[in-house]
């Protein structure tokens, strides 16, 4: 990090900030140095071989390309070295203004916007009640019951009226090991062990969802922030291309997909603010616990909210 840099930086509102930052020595010399000996080795003057044009007249016709490249250089390595040291998690690009440069001196600011901070607490402990999951035989049988239906009708193409779809049964009337075999299992006692997991598994995982969202709403409830808008914009970016994307499988035409844009972007904004209050308390939760801030990050804060909640089972 340049040792002569000097950074002071501005609050603007809860997530923006302003950084101003000037250095000056030998770093902004030594890059206007290296500047000029590339424009020597490329400067083509009346006169003169390539790299032996007098110093003085390079700089007088070159000298504003000259600081373009100095400042293109020189403003990246020293606003990342300047969000380094001060300790800032910005979110986008910045917007860079008010740059003075001459041959000693560089200085400029930088508009940013980072994660707010986020007083997260009370988030241990939260008190979940779960129900003890029971699969039972009238359920098996119901999924069953739905396998054997969906065998036992096909639709098949009539070769007379073609698009037309006739349904014509397959012959699967019983529900016994034949049945099962027909599914790939060695028996009906098998199939009926593979179901009632089936169903075990996506009562666990619906009963998991609404708890997860239960301690996310205890955690949220009392926290009132200002959300960054470049995060929210990124995210309702997402969750509209993804609504066009499911329009688009439905079989809409593009003309019609574009003639919803605005509605889905009014629709989905709450939805993306939602999920960018979610993702931010929980990388606040995540810092506090030494969790790493990666694309893992959701999944193991959530793992450390629930080991750490309060279990009860429900009556």
């Amino acid at each position: 990090m340049c040792s002569f840099m000097k950074t002071e930086v501005k609050k603007l509102d809860t997530s923006k900030r302003e950084i101003s930052i000037e250095v000056s020595g030998d770093i902004v010399k030594n890059k206007f140095e290296d500047v000029f000996n590339q424009i020597s080795k490329e400067a083509k003057i009346p006169g003169f071989r390539p790299g032996h044009a007098p110093r003085d007249i390079l700089e007088k016709k070159y000298s504003s390309h000259a600081q373009e490249l100095v400042m293109k250089e020189l403003i990246p390595q020293l606003y990342n070295q300047a969000i380094d040291k001060e300790g800032l998690e910005v979110l986008e690009l910045p917007s860079i203004s008010d740059v003075k440069l001459d041959r000693t001196t560089l200085s400029f600011k930088a508009r940013v916007e980072i994660s707010p901070e986020i007083p997260v607490k009370n988030y241990k402990g939260i008190k979940v009640t779960y129900k003890k999951i029971e699969v039972s035989p009238e359920a098996i049988k119901r999924n069953i019951d739905s396998l054997k239906e969906a065998r036992k009708i096909d639709p098949v193409r009539n070769t007379e009226s073609i698009g037309e779809e006739n349904k014509v049964s397959n012959g699967v009337d019983v529900v016994d090991d034949n049945f099962a075999r027909s599914l790939g299992y060695p028996n009906l006692t098998e199939l009926e062990k593979a179901m009632e997991k089936q169903i075990y598994i996506q009562e666990e995982n619906l009963q998991r969802q609404k708890i997860e969202k239960e301690i996310i709403g205890t955690i949220t409830a009392g926290l009132d922030f200002k959300l960054p808008q470049s995060l929210v914009n990124r995210q309702l970016q997402d969750l509209v291309r993804q609504a066009k994307l499911d329009l688009a499988l439905k079989g809409l035409s593009r003309e019609k997909i574009e003639e919803q844009q605005n509605s889905l972007v009014q629709q989905l904004e709450p939805e993306a603010k939602a999920q960018v209050k979610v993702y931010l308390v929980m990388a606040a939760i995540a810092k506090k616990e030494n969790i790493p801030i990666d694309d893992h990050m959701p999944h193991k804060a959530m793992e450390f909210l629930l080991r750490e909640a309060d279990w009860a089972e429900s009556a």
